[in-house]
């Protein structure tokens, strides 16, 4: 048990028996206390604002999340499960009501949760306006309650006939049921747990957000009260994610790596290497949480391990040289000439090489400058350290692997459509930890993660600008 500083949450009030449950859960497994403050979204939201010392919210809606964040307020998201607005009946359904039209003709006493302040009363009436039903609902309605819980208990003590709650809430009232109302049957809202920006302890919110997120803790909670769970990551108190990446991304991602770790309390384990190499280890077995691949073709070799990819950078094939271009080097036919050591990357083992090899067959230079290769390396790096200690005259690398050392290197671009790379990132469908994994891509694609891509010669594909 750690202990520490209590948590502050702020949480709607439709949700408050499972999140109860966690905090209850979290105080006794780790020594912290998790304080609670319940009531509608928005009015929760406000009341964070003013107190400027939370640490969680956790409204009914993703609308009230955009709220939060147009403040400036969200810190990191994390899905939790969907919920969809019903009709709440007594059980029995005594007026036998089964749409919203017979509701409107019938004598039942309707009422639902405030549309300025309760998620469920936000969305039921967005969906009702579209339809141009809303007027007549609202005239309908005889009392508007603070919160979902309110419309619930006064439908279970009889003083209203109906009232539009939540279908996770059916499980937590016994007495009640639910009416799938036409009108409806699209909506659904998004449950989702913020960390906000406000929060003076960021890892220890950041863990009590993914405990709650996580399928075999907070999740669990959420489902036995009768909500519709989100797939959820493995808890783990300090999750490793496993990260396989092209080795020439290294010194655009190590920073924002470094970054997310000590922000998240979480390990990434990195293994750089060329993407021939890394693809052949997943063709052979390995599953690594996420894959940045230096080029596309890479990752349409392994798409089935994967999620939907997410373009990030573009990288250029440029021939480095020694500064003031000594041999006189100022396009691929002159790496043809006499006495010249060139290296290129390996066309089977990396990206770079298997652009080299497209990029000179496609120009007609592909045997006469291999008759003057003399090292074939997974890596640009290492070509660029050969080329930087005077063993070879002339490499074909990417521009980002010589944005070290221009005061030794000179970059001659070579101008055709095939001599651009585009890195895509994808998170392991497998994977324990596909929501850490999510996130860490969050922060590859984020304003400070750009401008380091910029810095070491990428262009940039991804958010951000």
């Amino acid at each position: 048990k750690s202990g520490g500083e209590p948590l502050m949450v702020y949480c709607a009030a439709g949700l408050r028996e499972p999140m109860q449950a966690v905090a209850d859960e979290y105080g006794k497994e780790f020594g912290v206390e998790v304080r609670t403050s319940f009531g509608a979204s928005q009015a929760e939201l406000v009341t964070l604002e003013r107190a400027g010392n939370g640490d969680i919210y956790l409204p009914a809606d993703e609308s009230y999340v955009e709220m939060a964040r147009g403040k400036g307020l969200v810190d990191v998201v994390m899905p939790v499960a969907v919920m969809r607005p019903v009709l709440g009946v007594k059980r029995g359904n005594s007026f036998g009501v089964k749409t919203l039209d017979e509701v409107l003709n019938s004598k039942m006493k309707l009422g639902q949760a405030n549309p300025e302040a309760a998620a469920i009363g936000k969305v039921t009436r967005d969906a009702l306006m579209k339809v141009g039903k809303w007027e007549a609902v609202a005239a309908k309605t005889v009392v508007f309650t603070g919160t979902v819980n309110e419309v619930a208990n006064a439908v279970k003590v009889g003083s209203i006939d109906g009232g539009f709650i939540w279908d996770a809430l059916l499980k937590q009232y016994a007495d009640l049921e639910g009416v799938e109302i036409g009108e409806l049957k699209d909506v659904s809202s998004k449950v989702a747990v913020v960390v906000l920006k406000t929060s003076k302890n960021g890892v220890e919110a950041r863990k009590f957000a993914r405990y709650l997120a996580a399928r075999d803790r907070g999740l669990r909670e959420f489902a036995r009260f009768g909500f519709a769970v989100v797939e959820g990551d493995l808890w783990s108190a300090r999750p490793e994610l496993r990260l396989m990446s092209g080795a020439m991304l290294r010194p655009a991602i190590e920073e924002t790596i470094a970054d997310f770790e000590q922000r998240e309390g979480v390990s990434v384990v990195r293994v750089y290497n060329g993407c021939g190499i890394l693809v052949a280890a997943m063709r052979a077995g390995e599953r690594p949480d996420a894959y940045f691949a230096c080029d596309a073709s890479f990752m349409e070799q392994v798409s089935d391990l994967f999620l939907d990819a997410v373009d990030v950078s573009q990288n250029q094939l440029v021939i480095l040289v020694h500064k003031g271009n000594p041999k006189g080097i100022h396009s691929l036919r002159d790496l043809g000439q006499k006495d010249l050591k060139v290296g290129v990357g390996h066309e089977k083992q990396c990206a770079l090489g298997v652009l080299t090899k497209e990029t000179l067959v496609q120009t007609r230079q592909y045997e006469p400058v291999m008759k003057n290769v003399v090292v074939q390396s997974p890596t640009g790096d290492f070509l660029v350290n050969q080329l930087r200690t005077g063993s070879l005259d002339a490499v074909i690398a990417y521009v980002s692997n010589a944005a070290a050392s221009g005061d030794k290197l000179e970059a001659i671009k070579i101008d055709i459509p095939c001599a651009i790379a585009t890195q895509p990132f994808a998170v392991g469908r497998e994977s324990p930890q596909k929501e850490l994994g999510k996130r860490l891509l969050s922060a590859i694609r984020s304003a400070e993660s750009k401008e380091r891509f910029l810095e070491n010669g990428f262009y940039w594909k991804g958010r951000g600008d």
